[in-house]
């Protein structure tokens, strides 16, 4: 398929969904963009007992109570706390049946300067929130990662891959009947803070002349924020305990996104930065001799020592998908046309 053509596989992730009346559930990095996101959702699907969200930020969380999606729902708490503080955590998740892990340092060139303090909260933090976790009996944990995280070129990207492998392997820890963990692992997401969008939006609002691509052949996996939380929430519905969930997606060009978003507008290559890859991979060779696919995303199942992938449950005679496959956005089949892409920024 051509990269002009239209996809074949556009997903809005939206069933099955959970049931989450009457749940307790706790976000953590609720303040965030996908954070706000989910709590809205949330508020706007389920009747939950409570949800609270949990940051370290005192202002944004005022900030999110003056918001009037939020206002006047008497399930809502929010507490203040860190993921690196696993005292404050345990007491936290005390009755809490669902954990949405979504607190992370997630700018590349920040935590390159500043790995010790990306690593205390990418990779301690996930290790405090997987033991709060089995000590309060919290029912499912979800945890949110990054294509960056699969053959990792920058800290971030290597501090996330560290952070799945706790997730994961924390299912030995809790034991049957104990804490599930699962993760889900997706692109970038249009308008969220870090995305190029944003900042394509700002450099035209201030009247630039041109947009910086850093290479011409650079290309990303892309969804919407709504598709993301409608990917978690299905995603928390369909886990058993150790997967690791990838929707499927459609890909574009950098310079695509830059036609897109100002069509009239010429394009200054400034180079690839310092971290950053030319292409993503949702799914390596390695990973599809545990990977099965349904109908909107793929499944990595966690493996056994054996070195074999543990088929069970709902997962049982499900297909694995072509072992030494790559699921890799240069070489996907489904491509985004930019009137699609504008249309998704409600700009067409």
């Amino acid at each position: 398929m051509s990269k002009s053509e239209q996809p074949s596989l556009v997903h809005t992730f939206d069933s099955p969904m959970p049931d989450f009346d009457g749940a307790s559930i706790l976000v953590t990095g609720g303040t965030g963009s996908f954070g706000k996101a989910f709590v809205h959702a949330v508020l706007q699907k389920f009747q939950p007992l409570k949800l609270i969200i949990f940051s370290r930020d005192e202002l944004k969380q005022f900030d999110m109570q003056q918001d009037a999606r939020f206002r006047d729902h008497d399930c809502l708490r929010y507490f203040i706390g860190d993921v690196r503080d696993s005292d404050r955590l345990e007491l936290a998740f005390r009755e809490i049946d669902i954990v949405v892990h979504a607190a992370a340092l997630k700018q590349i060139t920040t935590a390159e300067y500043n790995p010790i303090e990306c690593i205390k909260t990418n990779v301690h933090g996930a290790e405090n929130v997987v033991m709060a976790a089995i000590r309060s009996g919290v029912k499912k944990v979800m945890a949110l990662s990054t294509d960056k995280a699969v053959n990792p070129a920058n800290l971030y990207g290597a501090s996330k891959l560290a952070a799945d492998k706790i997730f994961i392997a924390a299912n030995n820890l809790s034991g049957r009947g104990g804490t599930a963990f699962s993760v889900v692992r997706y692109g970038n997401v249009i308008d969220s803070r870090g995305s190029v969008v944003p900042h394509f939006r700002r450099l035209i609002e201030e009247g630039a002349t041109s947009l910086p691509i850093t290479d011409e052949r650079m290309t990303r996996f892309w969804m919407t924020l709504d598709q993301g939380v409608h990917f978690v929430l299905s995603s928390i519905s369909l886990m058993e305990s150790g997967e690791i969930f990838v929707p499927k997606l459609p890909s574009m060009t950098v310079c695509d996104v830059a036609l897109a978003m100002a069509p009239d507008l010429p394009h200054e290559v400034v180079g690839i930065r310092i971290g950053e890859k030319l292409h993503e991979v949702l799914i390596t060779e390695a990973d599809t001799r545990y990977t099965i696919e349904i109908d909107d995303r793929y499944v990595i199942l966690p493996a056994a020592l054996d070195g074999e992938a543990k088929v069970r449950g709902a997962w049982a005679g499900v297909t694995p998908i072509k072992d030494g496959s790559r699921y890799a956005s240069d070489t996907n089949p489904d491509w985004l046309a930019v009137e699609q892409f504008r249309a998704l920024l409600g700009t067409d």
